[in-house]
């Protein structure tokens, strides 16, 4: 009895150190120094801040000034108005995630109150319009993710305008159905650029040929998930990429999407001789066009050849009858030119009555 008084005592030494180490558990993260906004949650410290699938309609007002990084996700913000995190000062938020917010406007100014912000990410968002000055204010940006933010409408010229003065080291624009490379998207000194999963077929040689310009020079691509296809016109691809592999991101990855016979096969495995194109290369195309139109202009010589060969004699006759014809026309000309040149016959006219 005594030794499980002795037990009970010694346990009960220990239940307010139980009770110490469970207290920071029992309070609630928006509890947190600095204060957290009551739609969002702050992880560890207020310099983490998430706000998922709350629904917002505006950035919540109520940001810890000590916030590094801020998440956005699942709400409806629609519009970044001018100023739109400046409710507070966040001189320290270097991270801002805005993802799957049905953002389609960005206006003038809107992260203005954001000296520190270093990377920017707004993908899966339907963006309509994107004004000149939407990132103004931001000098220290330099990692902007567009990733499915541009298939909504074409916004190539809106966002030059908008990055013109920016230095940006690394764009993402994975999945937006790009074509071709946005050009007037690549500021010089750009370092990398993802262009994962769009409807890229090759890279044309005047595409190649910009890309190894002095202030791109530095530039890696991520092409990685595009519909690369393996013919003839791939071939400026191909021969830029085995000199210049270094520059492609997981080059060794690359695949062909089609024709059937090449899909699947690593680009970097292919021989120049095997890229074919259907019916036959462009310039031989264009080689065959100006041979079979000397063909048949030389057959439709020969035709008109032969048609004046078989009737020879029928021309030959055309052509004395023309000319008798002609000579019994001069020859009237001529008579009448000796009547009228006769003095006789011009003094008998002038004296009639004689």
């Amino acid at each position: 009895m005594a030794r499980r008084q002795a037990r009970a005592a010694g346990g009960g030494r220990w239940l307010p150190w139980l009770g110490l180490a469970l207290l920071p558990l029992a309070v609630p993260p928006a509890a947190a120094p600095g204060g957290c906004p009551s739609a969002c949650y702050c992880v560890a410290t207020p310099e983490l801040v998430q706000c998922r699938y709350e629904r917002l309609e505006e950035p919540p007002r109520e940001l810890p000034a000590a916030v590094h990084n801020l998440t956005i996700t699942g709400s409806n913000l629609s519009i970044l108005p001018r100023a739109a995190f400046a409710s507070r000062p966040l001189r320290d938020l270097r991270l801002l995630r805005l993802r799957h917010d049905n953002i389609h406007t960005i206006e003038d100014m809107a992260l203005q109150g954001l000296p520190a912000l270093r990377t920017l990410d707004l993908s899966h968002n339907p963006l309509l319009s994107v004004a000149a000055g939407a990132f103004a204010g931001v000098p220290l940006l330099r990692t902007l993710q567009l990733n499915q933010a541009l298939l909504a409408a074409p916004l190539e010229e809106q966002l030059a305008l908008a990055l013109r003065n920016l230095t940006l080291r690394r764009l993402e624009l994975a999945g937006n159905a790009l074509r071709a490379l946005p050009f007037a998207l690549l500021p010089a000194g750009l370092e990398e650029l993802d262009l994962r999963n769009n409807s890229l077929q090759r890279l044309a040689a005047a595409e190649l040929r910009s890309l190894d310009a002095p202030e791109l020079r530095g530039l890696r691509l991520n092409l990685g998930a595009n519909p690369l296809s393996c013919d003839c016109a791939l071939r400026p691809f191909l021969a830029w990429l085995r000199s210049a592999g270094s520059r492609v991101l997981e080059a060794r990855s690359l695949r062909c999407a089609g024709p059937p016979a090449q899909r699947g096969t690593p680009l970097l495995r292919l021989r120049p001789e095997v890229l074919l194109c259907e019916g036959g290369e462009p310039g031989q195309l264009e080689t065959a066009s100006y041979v079979f139109f000397g063909i048949v202009l030389a057959l439709i010589g020969i035709v008109f050849l032969m048609v004046l060969y078989l009737n020879r004699r029928g021309i030959k006759r055309w052509l004395h009858n023309l000319r008798e014809a002609c000579r019994d026309q001069m020859e009237g000309y001529h008579y009448r030119y000796e009547q009228d040149a006769d003095p006789r016959c011009a003094s008998a006219v002038g004296t009639p009555g004689l």
